[in-house]
């Protein structure tokens, strides 16, 4: 795997100024240092945690990368991270995902899917006419008996439930959004932790508060207070909007970001002993009559791992259980679809819970109902040496990691000018 190699400063050694300071370590912040790095200005970038990546995020698993967040390049011919793949070594994998089909088509008959995705197909075709609510559930016809698998879509795509999402907002993502997605090998979280490499960060530094008082702006980290000429804030809006910084006079981005909040989109993976008789990415969805279900890859890049995705509905029930009830609830599933032959061959390795993750607090934005131009208030600053950015700053990518590192770019791309 592509050595790593951060610049990064020991905790409680944190220089105390910089011309540009950075504030998040996710895709957003990686991507504004190198632009900064790259133009030869001095930044540095605080980062809450222990890691770089964000919601991007990669764990090893005997010899195994596993993405617990991220794990695909989505519009894959214009996301800027596959160039950054193949420049620094990385794998980039085109298979195609087969999230639209039903392996063996257990528990899901030919007729059953092709019901619900003419449902489906009908909604987004209903989406180009938003209803005055401005709320996705009110496109869904009354009693329909797809509603409940709509909603688990809706999970798996935004993170939380047709009732919460906004058409406008949605019908933004799905005409900037290409269908073609590719995967990294050694996981995408390791691409996005891969581009700080040799660059100033200091982790373990949590930001608490930005005066705006003075000529220097005072960034306030538990290792003292550091001044700078600017700013790019990349913490999730549901960081934004919990008040964990503090941030005077910015009361109307404080309040756009709780009008964007995180839905959830959590992963689980089993090691799979045996399995040679299914194809790669082999995928299934446990059941397409609940709102709370996983969808698996199974051999997911031709590897021995089942990998599970809880989304929306499934992932805020099944966090409330932990991670071995998530798991035990992905297991039942598997073995009422492959058969009781199945338990002893799939035992769990590992699995994320975004809305517990510290310093992060959920998966990715999505706008509520009749909010969608509050990614507008959120990207537009208020004290022009301070840049809000991330993914939930994109007009039209949001929730990507592509449409996280273009508005990262650009904010330092502005600062420069």
């Amino acid at each position: 795997m592509p050595a790593l190699g951060l610049a990064a400063e020991p905790a409680g050694s944190v220089r105390h100024e910089a011309d540009i300071v950075v504030i998040g370590g996710g895709a957003a912040g990686v991507a504004a240092l190198r632009t900064l790095a790259d133009a030869g200005r001095d930044a540095l970038l605080l980062e809450a945690g222990s890691r770089l990546g964000g919601r991007a995020h990669t764990v090893h698993v005997a010899g195994l990368p596993l993405d617990l967040g991220a794990g695909w390049l989505h519009s894959a011919p214009k996301n800027p991270w596959v160039a950054i793949a193949e420049a620094r070594g990385f794998t980039v994998d085109r298979s195609r995902p087969r999230w639209g089909e039903q392996w063996r088509e257990l528990g899901f008959s030919p007729a059953e899917q092709q019901a619900a995705w003419s449902a489906f197909t009908a909604f987004m075709q209903a989406m180009r006419s938003p209803p005055p609510s401005d709320r996705a559930d009110d496109l869904i016809p009354a009693g329909s008996e797809w509603a409940p698998w709509l909603d688990a879509l809706s999970g798996f795509i935004n993170g939380a439930p047709m009732r919460e999402m906004s058409v406008t907002d949605w019908l933004a993502y799905d005409e900037a959004s290409l269908d073609t997605d590719w995967r990294v090998a050694e996981g995408y979280g390791a691409l996005v932790a891969s581009h700080a490499a040799g660059l100033p960060v200091a982790l373990a530094t949590p930001v608490s508060a930005i005066d705006v008082s003075g000529k220097q702006l005072r960034i306030e980290t538990p290792h003292g207070a550091i001044m700078a000429n600017a700013a790019i804030v990349t913490v999730s809006t549901n960081v934004l909007a919990s008040g964990a910084i503090d941030l005077p006079g910015h009361d109307a981005i404080l309040h756009a970001a709780s009008q964007l909040p995180l839905g959830l989109a959590d992963k689980l993976f089993f090691a799979l002993d045996g399995g040679e008789e299914i194809d790669a990415n082999a995928h299934l969805l446990g059941n397409p009559r609940s709102a709370v279900t996983g969808t698996y890859t199974l051999r997911a890049l031709g590897r021995p791992v089942v990998e599970c995705m809880l989304g929306g509905e499934g992932a805020r029930a099944l966090e409330k259980e932990g991670l071995d009830g998530a798991a035990a609830f992905a297991l039942d599933e598997l073995i009422s679809l492959l058969g009781s032959d199945w338990r002893k061959r799939l035992r769990f390795v590992a699995g994320s819970a975004w809305g517990r993750a510290d310093h992060i607090l959920g998966g990715y934005s999505h706008a509520l109902p009749g909010k969608a131009e509050v990614r507008g208030v959120l990207a537009t600053p208020v004290d022009p040496r301070i840049r809000f950015v991330g993914e939930a700053c994109s007009p039209g990518e949001f929730s990507t990691v592509h449409g996280a590192h273009n508005t990262g770019v650009a904010a330092a791309q502005a600062l420069l000018g």
